[in-house]
Protein backbone atom coordinates (compact mmCIF):
# COMPACT_ATOMS: atom_id res chain seq x y z
CA UNK A 1 0.00 0.00 0.00
CA UNK A 2 1.42 3.50 -0.70
CA UNK A 3 1.94 5.81 1.24
CA UNK A 4 -0.63 8.35 -0.45
CA UNK A 5 -3.14 5.90 -0.27
CA UNK A 6 -2.53 5.26 3.19
CA UNK A 7 -3.03 8.53 3.80
CA UNK A 8 -5.89 8.76 1.98
CA UNK A 9 -7.73 6.25 3.87
CA UNK A 10 -6.69 7.31 7.03
CA UNK A 11 -8.36 11.02 6.02
CA UNK A 12 -11.29 9.36 5.47
CA UNK A 13 -12.05 7.55 8.33
CA UNK A 14 -11.24 10.08 10.10
CA UNK A 15 -14.22 12.16 8.10
CA UNK A 16 -16.42 9.22 8.75
CA UNK A 17 -15.76 9.47 12.32
CA UNK A 18 -15.90 13.09 12.68
CA UNK A 19 -19.40 12.92 10.42
CA UNK A 20 -20.73 10.50 12.90
CA UNK A 21 -20.26 12.19 15.73
CA UNK A 22 -20.91 15.51 15.07
CA UNK A 23 -24.53 14.02 14.28
CA UNK A 24 -24.64 12.65 17.98
CA UNK A 25 -23.44 15.96 19.05
CA UNK A 26 -26.40 17.58 19.09
CA UNK A 27 -27.91 20.45 21.18
CA UNK A 28 -29.67 18.10 23.48
CA UNK A 29 -26.76 16.19 24.25
CA UNK A 30 -24.46 19.84 24.65
CA UNK A 31 -27.47 19.99 27.34
CA UNK A 32 -26.57 16.46 28.90
CA UNK A 33 -22.73 17.49 28.97
CA UNK A 34 -22.83 20.66 30.37
CA UNK A 35 -25.76 20.54 33.22
CA UNK A 36 -23.73 16.87 34.07
CA UNK A 37 -20.42 18.23 34.95
CA UNK A 38 -21.09 22.37 35.18
CA UNK A 39 -20.75 23.46 38.72
CA UNK A 40 -23.33 25.78 40.51
CA UNK A 41 -23.58 28.41 42.70
CA UNK A 42 -20.43 29.94 40.92
CA UNK A 43 -19.73 33.72 39.55
CA UNK A 44 -21.81 34.67 37.10
CA UNK A 45 -20.36 35.21 33.36
CA UNK A 46 -22.74 35.54 30.68
CA UNK A 47 -26.12 33.77 29.43
CA UNK A 48 -26.38 31.79 26.19
CA UNK A 49 -28.91 29.68 24.23
CA UNK A 50 -30.99 27.42 26.15
CA UNK A 51 -30.23 23.68 24.83
CA UNK A 52 -32.54 20.70 25.13
CA UNK A 53 -30.82 19.21 28.62
CA UNK A 54 -29.81 22.11 30.38
CA UNK A 55 -31.05 23.29 34.41
CA UNK A 56 -34.05 24.81 33.85
CA UNK A 57 -33.27 26.50 37.68
CA UNK A 58 -30.42 28.23 35.25
CA UNK A 59 -32.92 30.05 32.91
CA UNK A 60 -33.04 33.74 32.71
CA UNK A 61 -36.75 34.44 32.51
CA UNK A 62 -36.24 38.25 32.30
CA UNK A 63 -34.31 38.15 29.45
CA UNK A 64 -35.95 35.07 27.81
CA UNK A 65 -39.27 36.84 27.96
CA UNK A 66 -38.15 39.94 26.89
CA UNK A 67 -36.02 38.21 23.48
CA UNK A 68 -39.18 35.59 22.96
CA UNK A 69 -36.43 32.83 23.25
CA UNK A 70 -35.43 30.85 26.39
CA UNK A 71 -31.64 31.76 27.78
CA UNK A 72 -29.84 30.18 30.88
CA UNK A 73 -26.97 31.62 33.16
CA UNK A 74 -23.45 31.25 32.32
CA UNK A 75 -21.49 30.65 35.43
CA UNK A 76 -17.75 31.18 35.26
CA UNK A 77 -16.98 27.60 35.95
CA UNK A 78 -18.18 26.48 32.84
CA UNK A 79 -15.67 28.52 30.82
CA UNK A 80 -12.36 27.43 33.01
CA UNK A 81 -13.45 23.78 33.36
CA UNK A 82 -11.61 21.45 30.55
CA UNK A 83 -12.69 17.87 29.32
CA UNK A 84 -9.79 15.17 28.91
CA UNK A 85 -10.40 12.48 27.53
CA UNK A 86 -8.35 9.25 28.84
CA UNK A 87 -8.32 6.18 26.29
CA UNK A 88 -7.63 3.06 26.38
CA UNK A 89 -5.82 1.99 23.15
CA UNK A 90 -4.18 -1.39 24.50
CA UNK A 91 -4.40 -4.36 22.13
CA UNK A 92 -7.95 -5.90 23.55
CA UNK A 93 -9.08 -2.93 21.98
CA UNK A 94 -8.60 -4.20 17.95
CA UNK A 95 -10.87 -7.04 19.07
CA UNK A 96 -14.45 -6.67 17.50
CA UNK A 97 -16.91 -9.51 16.99
CA UNK A 98 -19.45 -7.70 15.36
CA UNK A 99 -17.53 -6.37 12.81
CA UNK A 100 -17.00 -2.86 15.33
CA UNK A 101 -13.67 -3.04 17.41
CA UNK A 102 -13.75 -1.69 20.90
CA UNK A 103 -11.42 0.82 19.61
CA UNK A 104 -13.41 1.93 16.88
CA UNK A 105 -16.08 2.22 19.79
CA UNK A 106 -13.39 4.63 21.84
CA UNK A 107 -12.94 7.41 19.16
CA UNK A 108 -17.21 7.69 18.48
CA UNK A 109 -17.70 8.11 22.19
CA UNK A 110 -14.89 10.41 22.64
CA UNK A 111 -15.52 12.03 19.71
CA UNK A 112 -19.02 12.74 20.57
CA UNK A 113 -17.99 13.96 23.63
CA UNK A 114 -15.16 16.16 22.53
CA UNK A 115 -17.87 17.83 19.26
CA UNK A 116 -20.27 18.62 22.36
CA UNK A 117 -17.29 19.54 24.86
CA UNK A 118 -15.94 22.12 22.30
CA UNK A 119 -19.66 23.73 21.30
CA UNK A 120 -20.27 24.58 24.38
CA UNK A 121 -16.55 26.33 24.68
CA UNK A 122 -14.46 23.98 26.50
CA UNK A 123 -11.01 23.17 25.71
CA UNK A 124 -10.54 19.31 25.15
CA UNK A 125 -6.77 16.96 26.19
CA UNK A 126 -6.11 13.46 25.02
CA UNK A 127 -4.22 10.98 26.92
CA UNK A 128 -3.75 7.66 25.52
CA UNK A 129 -2.52 4.78 27.69
CA UNK A 130 -1.81 1.26 27.41
CA UNK A 131 0.42 -0.16 30.52
CA UNK A 132 2.11 2.88 30.41
CA UNK A 133 1.43 6.56 28.83
CA UNK A 134 1.66 6.63 24.95
CA UNK A 135 0.48 10.27 24.27
CA UNK A 136 -0.54 13.47 26.24
CA UNK A 137 -2.17 16.09 24.40
CA UNK A 138 -2.30 19.28 26.25
CA UNK A 139 -6.29 20.53 25.88
CA UNK A 140 -7.02 22.64 23.22
CA UNK A 141 -10.04 24.19 20.89
CA UNK A 142 -10.57 23.91 16.98
CA UNK A 143 -11.60 21.83 14.62
CA UNK A 144 -8.16 21.03 13.31
CA UNK A 145 -7.43 20.06 17.06
CA UNK A 146 -10.68 17.96 17.59
CA UNK A 147 -9.86 16.09 14.15
CA UNK A 148 -6.43 15.25 15.85
CA UNK A 149 -8.03 13.82 18.54
CA UNK A 150 -9.72 11.39 16.75
CA UNK A 151 -6.87 10.53 14.64
CA UNK A 152 -4.58 9.23 17.29
CA UNK A 153 -7.25 7.65 19.04
CA UNK A 154 -8.45 5.88 15.52
CA UNK A 155 -4.74 4.99 14.10
CA UNK A 156 -2.12 5.53 17.01
CA UNK A 157 0.65 3.13 17.02
CA UNK A 158 1.53 2.10 20.87
CA UNK A 159 4.51 0.97 22.16
CA UNK A 160 2.60 -1.03 24.65
CA UNK A 161 0.06 -3.61 24.39
CA UNK A 162 -1.47 -4.10 28.20
CA UNK A 163 -4.04 -2.38 29.62
CA UNK A 164 -3.36 -0.03 33.01
CA UNK A 165 -5.34 2.43 33.36
CA UNK A 166 -3.84 3.77 37.03
CA UNK A 167 -0.88 4.73 35.31
CA UNK A 168 -3.11 7.00 33.23
CA UNK A 169 -4.90 8.04 36.07
CA UNK A 170 -1.48 9.22 38.08
CA UNK A 171 -0.42 10.58 34.71
CA UNK A 172 -3.61 12.82 34.73
CA UNK A 173 -2.94 14.32 37.97
CA UNK A 174 0.33 15.37 37.12
CA UNK A 175 -0.16 17.07 34.10
CA UNK A 176 -3.26 18.47 34.49
CA UNK A 177 -3.49 20.56 37.81
CA UNK A 178 -6.98 22.61 37.77
CA UNK A 179 -10.30 20.87 37.78
CA UNK A 180 -11.37 19.22 35.00
CA UNK A 181 -13.64 16.83 33.88
CA UNK A 182 -12.08 13.40 32.77
CA UNK A 183 -13.55 10.57 30.80
CA UNK A 184 -11.61 7.43 31.62
CA UNK A 185 -12.56 4.95 28.20
CA UNK A 186 -11.49 1.49 28.70
CA UNK A 187 -12.10 -2.16 29.00
CA UNK A 188 -11.30 -2.63 32.41
CA UNK A 189 -9.29 -6.24 30.92
CA UNK A 190 -6.92 -5.51 33.75
CA UNK A 191 -6.21 -6.20 37.69
CA UNK A 192 -8.83 -4.79 40.14
CA UNK A 193 -5.82 -3.77 42.34
CA UNK A 194 -5.24 -1.30 45.54
CA UNK A 195 -3.21 0.74 43.04
CA UNK A 196 -6.09 1.12 40.16
CA UNK A 197 -8.65 1.87 43.46
CA UNK A 198 -6.45 4.49 44.63
CA UNK A 199 -5.58 6.18 41.49
CA UNK A 200 -9.25 6.28 40.99
CA UNK A 201 -10.57 8.51 44.38
CA UNK A 202 -7.60 10.63 43.85
CA UNK A 203 -8.42 11.42 40.10
CA UNK A 204 -12.06 11.62 41.36
CA UNK A 205 -11.38 13.89 44.60
CA UNK A 206 -9.61 16.19 42.45
CA UNK A 207 -11.20 16.35 39.13
CA UNK A 208 -15.17 15.06 37.69
CA UNK A 209 -14.30 11.84 36.69
CA UNK A 210 -16.55 9.15 34.72
CA UNK A 211 -15.72 5.71 33.46
CA UNK A 212 -17.18 4.13 30.32
CA UNK A 213 -16.65 0.35 30.23
CA UNK A 214 -16.41 -0.61 26.66
CA UNK A 215 -16.72 -4.39 25.55
CA UNK A 216 -18.12 -6.57 23.21
CA UNK A 217 -20.66 -9.02 23.13
CA UNK A 218 -18.24 -12.10 22.82
CA UNK A 219 -16.64 -11.01 26.15
CA UNK A 220 -20.02 -11.11 28.47
CA UNK A 221 -21.41 -14.33 26.56
CA UNK A 222 -19.25 -16.97 24.23
CA UNK A 223 -20.96 -18.84 21.58
CA UNK A 224 -22.28 -22.26 21.07
CA UNK A 225 -19.27 -22.90 18.36
CA UNK A 226 -17.44 -26.50 18.71
CA UNK A 227 -13.59 -26.56 19.03
CA UNK A 228 -12.29 -22.57 18.88
CA UNK A 229 -8.60 -21.31 19.82
CA UNK A 230 -8.14 -17.62 21.78
CA UNK A 231 -5.71 -15.82 21.59
CA UNK A 232 -5.02 -13.17 24.51
CA UNK A 233 -3.94 -9.92 22.35
CA UNK A 234 -1.99 -8.50 25.32
CA UNK A 235 0.22 -11.80 26.66
CA UNK A 236 -0.15 -13.71 22.91
CA UNK A 237 -1.33 -16.64 25.40
CA UNK A 238 -3.36 -19.03 22.78
CA UNK A 239 -5.99 -21.46 24.99
CA UNK A 240 -8.10 -23.92 23.15
CA UNK A 241 -11.82 -24.30 24.43
CA UNK A 242 -14.31 -26.32 23.31
CA UNK A 243 -17.65 -24.21 23.22
CA UNK A 244 -20.09 -27.12 22.10
CA UNK A 245 -19.78 -27.51 26.33
CA UNK A 246 -22.53 -25.82 28.11
CA UNK A 247 -20.48 -26.32 31.34
CA UNK A 248 -17.50 -24.20 29.69
CA UNK A 249 -19.82 -21.15 28.51
CA UNK A 250 -21.74 -21.29 31.69
CA UNK A 251 -18.04 -21.18 33.63
CA UNK A 252 -16.66 -18.81 31.36
CA UNK A 253 -19.92 -16.56 32.05
CA UNK A 254 -19.59 -17.03 35.63
CA UNK A 255 -16.45 -15.64 35.73
CA UNK A 256 -17.00 -12.74 33.73
CA UNK A 257 -20.34 -11.64 36.12
CA UNK A 258 -17.75 -11.46 38.49
CA UNK A 259 -15.27 -9.52 37.10
CA UNK A 260 -17.46 -7.14 36.46
CA UNK A 261 -18.91 -7.39 40.11
CA UNK A 262 -15.87 -6.76 41.18
CA UNK A 263 -15.81 -3.35 39.09
CA UNK A 264 -18.79 -1.76 39.49
CA UNK A 265 -17.82 -2.18 43.49
CA UNK A 266 -14.47 -0.72 43.23
CA UNK A 267 -15.91 2.09 41.18
CA UNK A 268 -18.75 2.63 43.52
CA UNK A 269 -16.60 2.65 46.89
CA UNK A 270 -14.95 5.57 44.82
CA UNK A 271 -17.91 7.14 43.84
CA UNK A 272 -17.04 7.10 40.41
CA UNK A 273 -20.09 7.21 38.08
CA UNK A 274 -19.73 4.38 35.27
CA UNK A 275 -21.80 3.48 32.08
CA UNK A 276 -20.70 0.40 30.03
CA UNK A 277 -21.57 0.55 26.75
CA UNK A 278 -21.39 -2.43 23.80
CA UNK A 279 -19.13 -2.32 20.54
CA UNK A 280 -22.03 -2.73 17.56
CA UNK A 281 -24.48 -1.18 19.35
CA UNK A 282 -25.82 2.86 19.21
CA UNK A 283 -24.71 4.14 22.33
CA UNK A 284 -25.83 7.76 22.10
CA UNK A 285 -28.95 7.62 23.92
CA UNK A 286 -27.67 5.65 26.65
CA UNK A 287 -24.40 8.34 27.11
CA UNK A 288 -27.54 11.31 26.79
CA UNK A 289 -29.64 9.49 29.45
CA UNK A 290 -26.64 9.00 31.78
CA UNK A 291 -25.40 12.09 32.22
CA UNK A 292 -29.00 13.08 32.21
CA UNK A 293 -29.99 11.33 35.23
CA UNK A 294 -26.23 11.74 36.66
CA UNK A 295 -27.11 15.51 36.60
CA UNK A 296 -30.73 15.15 38.39
CA UNK A 297 -29.35 12.49 40.94
CA UNK A 298 -26.28 14.71 42.19
CA UNK A 299 -28.92 18.40 41.94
Amino acid sequence: MSDTRTLNELIQAVRQVEVAVNRMANDTMVGAYLSSFKGRGMDFEDLRDYAPGDDVRHIDWNVSNRLGRPFVKRFREERELGLILLVDISASGEFGSTGATKRRLAAEVAGTLAFAAARSGDKVGLLLFTDAVELFLPPGKGRRHLLRVLREILFFQPAGRGTNPAVALKALIQRITHRSMAILISDFLCPLDRELAQALGRVNARHDLVCLHLHDPVEVRLPEAGIARFEDAETGEILEVNLSRAGTRRTYAEANQQRLAALELALQREGVDTLRLEAGQPFAAALQHFFEHRRWRRA
